[in-house]
């Protein structure tokens, strides 16, 4: 009896164990930002702070969907704050909550969840704000946008606060961060294309296009590969501790990589690199020779048109000289 009544404690703590985890995994759910938000925050700022180290502050509205946040709109909130006192700024509340009235008049799906700074980092006084937006949802995220990004990387970084056991009494809660993607759905993916046309060049070839995405891809991973080895260092050095879910990432990509000892794997890859590179050398040249047929038979036609234009002036002179 004594044995089955602590199978059934032990079972109980279990489950009291799983559901902790599952409230913490809800809580802490990954973000997904859709393009119309990050559209919205840069016109934002440019609307009020471009040319200024002022930032702008929003907020976010969204739905939970596929276990993961999806922020689907925003709206901008007059903030003002002082640059030589961090902790004096001012939110217009008021403000905030006839605009979310209104949008929630559009799309009733739609909560607050969160809000967005253009930092491009955290400031001190963003903890306080925080706390503002926890009168509006119970664990808000926090999505601090780089408007004028340096790097090849996203320009946002997403953060939730979590309580933080420190002997100070008044500063309690910290910013976590969480994983942070861009995603869009069907009907927004077409508006983008639709805003890429115009931005990209028309008159650049497809192939120059290519490349182009190819050296961007590359210097990103070069970069990624940067901040590995100084990670690695510095855990070696024994400056930072070893995170062990870390290492266990890096393991995952080495075992994913392949052999490049294998001689059948080497020609293979060579074999698949020269079929692409000609199919892509005799398009280029398709492509240039039908141009230049184009433009030999455009001047052929001018020519000819400027022959016919100038019969009839010579019929006239000759009618004068007969005469």
């Amino acid at each position: 009896m004594a044995e089955d009544k602590k199978d059934s404690k032990d079972e109980k703590d279990e489950k009291k164990d799983g559901e902790k985890l599952k409230e913490v995994k809800k809580d802490r759910r990954d973000v997904v930002v859709h393009p119309i938000v990050l559209l919205g925050v840069v016109d934002h700022y440019n609307r009020v702070a471009k040319g200024t180290t002022k930032r702008v502050v929003g907020t976010l509205v969204g739905e939970v969907s596929d276990y993961s946040l999806h922020i689907t709109n925003c709206f901008a909130v007059p903030f003002e704050e002082d640059p030589r006192d961090p902790q004096v700024w001012f939110l217009d509340h008021n403000y905030h909550e006839a605009m979310f009235a209104m949008f929630k008049k559009v799309n009733t799906k739609e909560r607050i969840v969160g809000w967005y700074s253009t930092g491009p980092k955290i400031k001190p006084s963003d903890l306080s704000i925080h706390e503002l937006y926890r009168r509006y949802c119970p664990e808000p995220v926090l999505v601090v946008m780089d408007v004028q990004p340096k790097d090849l990387e996203l320009p946002m970084e997403a953060y939730y606060s979590v309580q933080e056991q420190t002997s100070d009494e008044v500063f309690k809660r910290t910013f976590l961060h969480v994983h942070s993607t861009v995603g869009a759905f069907e009907a927004e993916e077409v508006g983008v294309e639709h805003l890429l046309r115009d931005i990209k060049n028309a008159s650049a070839s497809t192939l120059a296009v290519r490349v182009g995405d190819k050296i961007g891809a590359l210097k990103g991973l070069a970069m990624r590969l940067r901040e590995i080895s100084q990670y690695l260092s510095q855990v070696v050095a024994g400056k930072l501790p070893m995170n062990q879910e870390i290492i266990y990432q890096l393991q995952e990509i080495f075992n994913l990589m392949p052999d490049q000892d294998s001689e059948e794997l080497v020609r293979s890859l060579a074999t698949e690199t020269n079929d692409m590179m000609l199919a892509l050398y005799l398009g280029s040249m398709l492509r240039s020779t039908v141009a230049l047929h184009n433009l030999i038979n455009n001047k052929m036609r001018n020519k000819q048109q400027k022959e016919k234009a100038a019969e009839p002036k010579d019929k006239d002179k000759k009618d004068e000289a007969k005469k």
